[in-house]
């Protein structure tokens, strides 16, 4: 890892600019975070008012008080950066605001690590025109972000049906096969592992809430405190075990749930 990696952090959640700061250090102890802006007002002003030597910055794309990329248009910032988001509908939008990756919530340590390895090689490999290298980023996520699968086909009594990925209500792993249960419950084997799906489904639409269940934003009736900071999510049709979510994806499925 590079030494001394001075980093900023633009992000209005308390507890995700935390946890992204413990993964840094983590994944490299020389890592040094410069300051943490919680808004687009706070970011314009401090880049205003200082000249604090840094290189990287990780921000988030919806602030309290807009877009980040609102932070961009009214600063001259050449340092590269990196978006932290939940959906990635912002994804061309970043790599036209210096963006050389976009990690999508809830993060984790590999995704940190792996974004942190692609700064370095591109830092490495000393890419001085910055136009050209996001020019190829951005074709790739033009390209990628049309991939969200529309429908399943799905075997039934000897047929192949078509589904709706929009109507399945939520998709459950057991034994190793997974199911998708939709609203009238009616329920069929799919050939994918949870996993795959999380990365093929839209994530406006779809969150991973554990390792069993992917559930669908509009089978969502309601959410209920737990313990020890969980959530009990209540679904239709109701699942015959239930739906929690880790304190650690709490407030991104809040978030989500509220978009």
């Amino acid at each position: 890892m590079t030494q001394n990696l001075y980093i900023i952090i633009i992000e209005d959640e308390a507890a995700t600019a935390r946890n992204l700061e413990y993964i840094l250090k983590e994944i490299n102890k020389d890592v040094q975070i410069v300051v943490t802006l919680q808004s687009i007002a706070e970011a314009v002003d401090w880049f205003t008012s200082n000249d604090s030597a840094y290189d990287l910055i990780f921000s988030d794309v919806r602030l309290s008080d807009g877009l980040s990329f609102e932070i961009f248009r009214q600063v001259n910032i050449r340092k590269p950066v990196i978006f932290v988001t939940a959906y990635n509908d912002y994804a061309i939008e970043a790599f036209r605001n210096n963006g050389i990756d976009y990690v999508l919530k809830p993060f984790d340590w590999e995704e940190i690590q792996r974004t942190l390895l692609k700064y370095n090689t591109l830092i490495a490999s000393d890419v001085k025109n910055e136009q050209t290298k996001t020019a190829a980023l951005l074709q790739e996520l033009q390209y990628a972000t049309k991939q969200y699968k529309k429908s399943f086909l799905v075997h039934y009594c000897g047929r192949l049906l078509p589904i709706e990925a929009a109507k399945i209500n939520w998709f459950y792993t057991a034994n190793e096969i997974v199911y998708a249960h939709l609203a009238d419950s009616r329920q069929y084997v799919v050939e994918f592992t949870l996993e795959q799906l999380e990365r093929e489904l839209d994530p406006t639409l779809f969150f991973r809430a554990n390792r069993q269940f992917i559930i669908n934003k509009n089978a969502v009736d309601a959410v209920e405190y737990f313990f020890n900071g969980r959530l009990l999510v209540k679904i239709h049709p109701s699942p015959q075990e239930q739906i929690l979510v880790s304190k650690a994806k709490a407030m991104h499925f809040r978030k989500w749930l509220d978009q």
